[in-house]
């Protein structure tokens, strides 16, 4: 059988559902309340409704407009935030579980960046049925980030990048199943709690596919206003045909904005959603609204969907007419509001964010945290508003309070943050003038205008600008950032293509390998049996051998059978298959029994290696501040490196702050607990900090814990306590891309050596400059000093007396042996490892010099 794409298959599963919709939907309760079945005039969908004459659907592109601002429906005017109590008092006693939200950073899920909607939060372990959900019957207020739709915000009047979606979910065995049950528990909710009487509620019969799977859905539609969408994920396809989902699974979204909005009948979800915010604003830049023309247009706005309009200029133009009033004035008029709509919403959806974990970049999912921030920033430079994005931030952290507490805890790290943006914006628009310039003297397209903003951070309205000034016109396409994200999601697909190191091996008959490297670091060998041989490769049932993985070397060492002896120079993963590369090809028979030894001191430098990235990405964290992350990291004998988020390149007093932290921990001897736990109760016990290396598949995790100071899922060999690792000293960092810095580390032997090594150098410094370790960084300071003067009298035709080349500097310096060395190599910029050789050459060029 073909396997269909998501849209054929939409289209396919469509065709039963017509046919035949009581096997479907909930059509005993949707009778049972009087509705009763129709096809749209329009949009040919299937609709229920209890109007027997009604002819259209309900969705705004069928009737022509959003219908709420006059005679509202709703016999309840909810907030924002009542939405929710509501929603969590009703289902609450339909027996369904209230879970607080997930942060909107997705680290437990390796399919996406961001949380984008409810279900997300269950993706993709619990759907496909490896991690059991927190319970059967779930709701959840999850903020979620969508960015298709950029360009829409602040102009519809209901587009958000950031939203909160309210999710009815279940999980449930099929004997379990009724959908007529959740569908009245849904529908409920807007009869009794909403107050929408039967005849303004509309629903339509749909499908749902993604992923493999499918399922029918129904959404809920008034005046317009599409409320939720609820989908029952029941079949998936397979190549032997579809098939029923062992694990049925409700997913029902509802907009908390949009319900919010929906109720309040306000001009727009924003004013609904944040109104102290926009009221602060408006106060702010001294923005009146034209009340009047706003209850004109409100209706309408939705028709600006530029997802859904092919011609914008003439849905612009439709929309005015039927406002009343030329377009262009239409749009200078409304156009100020819009852009405090944007800059509202854009500040709500960076702080939580920024306060879950993400910065604003130049690749990945962040890179639209940086586009939504530039966008925000450029409505303020253009109109020259006093705003802060870092003050909105705040605002809307207040207001969230009640539903997100967790907001005002990390406000002042997400509002530093910011405010460092800021700053970069602005460097970036000083730089830009040129490039804008340049750029001008040659046609400007839509492709210049994404290519100029993608390389360099040029917003496309500066170059309107500028063009304008010159009297140059350039077309700013309406779907700029649209167009940008499209560009973004191809380039990260192409990002994600990888080439495989191994050739994948014929194991699947194969038990699993039991991994032995658990037991302790310093297990050193184990006798196995021999279960699989392909020219070097060999497979046995346990090991002690650690496979290449976390970022942590490989072992090696050797296999024996008591006759022949092998030397194992590489180990790597196969999926449940530990694979030991050989030197030479295998001559051990399948089903042989080997003795395992692994090279000792190198498996405890890579544990000491591995468990220092632990401590110091905690030492990062506390010294730093809670956005830090770890974004990669590798553990080699020689070094260890650590990549963290953070929005600046470390300075020489931050990394000795870090590296105190982390010799503390060592001193402290803590233990390092290593515990096999249920994935929800490891996320309930420790919270999605321990994702630090990324999504963990499975239905268990191994946590690496050093009690009161670091939490992490890990699979690497590690130390007994944090003392084993001896001594850590971070040699250097770098920052390897905006938001990421890089700290290279030595432990345990390596920094032993390394510390040894520092300890020669200064003697030499010593013995060459002739003070006490304390007095070096002033003297080299002052050999500098004395080698320009020397160089420049040479020059002069006047060199310095004997008396002229005398050094006295006795300056102090409090520091430890390190420091010390940092700051000799500081005063003459270079490396301490070429500080010995400097000095000597200054030495003798003033000699020279005389």
């Amino acid at each position: 059988m073909v396997i269909l794409s998501d849209k054929e298959q939409k289209k396919e599963f469509l065709k039963q559902t017509r046919a035949h919709p009581e096997q479907y939907y909930a059509t005993e309760i949707l009778k049972h309340y009087g509705y009763r079945r129709a096809e749209c005039t329009v949009c040919n969908k299937f609709f229920w409704s209890t109007d027997t004459t009604r002819k259209v659907c309900g969705d705004s592109s069928c009737v022509g407009k959003v219908d709420l601002f006059a005679n509202n429906p709703s016999k309840r005017q909810l907030s924002f935030t009542e939405v929710w109590q509501t929603f969590k008092h009703h289902f609450n006693e339909r027996g369904y579980l209230a879970v607080p939200r997930y942060p909107v950073v997705a680290r437990w899920n390796p399919t996406t960046d961001f949380t984008m909607a409810s279900i997300a939060a269950f993706q993709p372990y619990v759907i496909s049925g490896e991690v059991d959900a927190p319970a059967k019957k779930i709701i959840i207020p999850q903020f979620c980030l969508r960015f298709g739709d950029v360009d829409n915000v602040g102009i519809t009047g209901s587009h958000c990048t950031g939203f909160v979606m309210i999710g009815q979910l279940q999980f449930v065995p099929k004997e379990e199943w009724d959908r007529n049950k959740v569908f009245e528990d849904l529908i409920t909710y807007f009869f009794d709690v909403v107050g929408l009487p039967k005849e303004e509620i509309t629903l339509h019969e749909d499908a749902w596919a993604g992923g493999g799977n499918f399922g029918p859905c129904m959404e809920f539609f008034s005046r317009g206003v599409e409320l939720c969408n609820q989908v029952y994920m029941m079949y998936e396809q397979t190549p032997d045909g579809n098939r029923e989902l062992k694990l049925k699974v409700l997913d029902m979204g509802l907009g908390q904005e949009r319900v919010a909005w929906f109720s309040q009948g306000a001009p727009t979800i924003y004013d609904a959603a944040f109104p102290a915010v926009i009221k602060k604003l408006r106060e702010r830049t001294q923005v009146k609204p034209d009340t009047t023309l706003f209850k004109r247009f409100a209706p309408y706005a939705t028709l600006l969907n530029l997802d859904e309009v092919e011609d914008i200029g003439a849905a612009w133009k439709n929309v005015a007419e039927k406002v009343g009033m030329p377009v262009e004035n239409l749009r200078s008029t409304i156009e100020p509001m819009t852009a405090i709509y944007s800059i509202a919403e854009h500040a709500r959806a960076l702080l939580i964010a920024i306060a879950d974990g993400a910065l604003p970049g130049n690749v990945g999912g962040y890179y639209n945290l940086r586009v939504i921030f530039r966008r925000a920033q450029g409505f303020i430079e253009r109109h020259n508003w006093d705003i802060d994005i870092a003050d909105v931030a705040a605002w809307h952290a207040e207001e969230l309070s009640k539903v997100f507490p967790e907001l005002q805890e990390r406000l002042a790290d997400v509002q530093t943050i910011l405010r460092i943006e800021r700053e970069k914006y602005r460097e970036l628009q000083v730089r830009n003038e040129g490039i804008i310039a340049q750029a001008l003297k040659k046609p400007m397209s839509t492709d210049i205008l994404i290519q100029l903003y993608d390389s360099n951070g040029v917003l496309p309205e500066q170059v309107a600008k500028k063009a304008k000034e010159l009297g140059i016109v350039v077309n700013v396409p309406e779907n700029f950032f649209m167009l940008l994200e499209q560009r973004q999601e191809a380039s990260a697909k192409a990002a994600k293509t990888q080439t495989k190191v191994h050739s994948e091996l014929p194991l699947s008959q194969l038990i699993p390998t039991r991994a032995r490297y658990y037991d302790g670091y310093d297990v050193p060998s184990v006798d196995a049996h021999v279960l699989f041989v392909q020219g070097t490769a060999i497979v046995l049932d346990e090991t002690v051998f650690y496979p290449t993985s976390g970022g942590q070397l490989h072992d090696v060492g050797t296999i024996t059978d008591g006759v022949t002896t092998a030397d194992v120079v590489n180990v790597y993963k196969q999926g449940k298959y530990v694979v030991h590369v050989l030197a030479q090809p295998a001559v051990f028979a399948v089903g042989a029994k080997v003795h395992c030894q692994i090279d000792v001191d190198r498996r405890m430098q890579l544990a000491q290696h591995h468990t220092a990235a632990h401590i110091i990405n905690g030492a990062a964290r506390e010294i730093l501040g809670e956005h830090i992350w770890q974004a990669g990291a590798a553990k080699t004998l020689e070094k260890g490196r650590l990549d963290i988020t953070h929005y600046d390149s470390l300075t020489q007093s931050q990394l000795q702050a870090i590296e105190g932290v982390a010799n503390r921990i060592v001193a402290q001897n803590l233990p390092v607990r290593k515990q096999e736990l249920k994935k929800d109760v490891a996320e309930a016990q420790y919270g999605f900090r321990l994702y630090q290396g990324g999504a963990v598949p499975g239905n268990t995790i191994r946590v690496i814990s050093i009690e009161g100071f670091d939490n992490e899922a890990c699979g690497g060999t590690h130390l007994h306590t944090t003392g084993e690792a001896e001594l850590i000293r971070i040699i250097k960092s770098s920052k390897i891309q905006d938001g990421v810095i890089r700290i290279e580390y030595v432990a345990g032997k390596a920094a032993k050596l390394l510390q040894a090594a520092d300890q020669a150098i200064l003697r030499e410094l010593e013995d060459a400059l002739c003070v006490p370790r304390a007095y070096l960084p002033g003297r080299v300071e002052e050999l500098f000093t004395l080698w320009k003067r020397a160089s420049k009298a040479m020059k002069d035709g006047k060199p310095l007396t004997a008396d002229e080349r005398v050094m006295h500097s006795k300056k102090d310096f409090s520091g430890s042996d390190s420091e010390i060395l940092a700051a000799c190599a500081a005063a003459l910029s270079t490396q301490k490892d070429t500080l010995v050789k400097t000095v000597q050459r200054f030495h003798s060029d003033i000699a020279g010099n005389s």
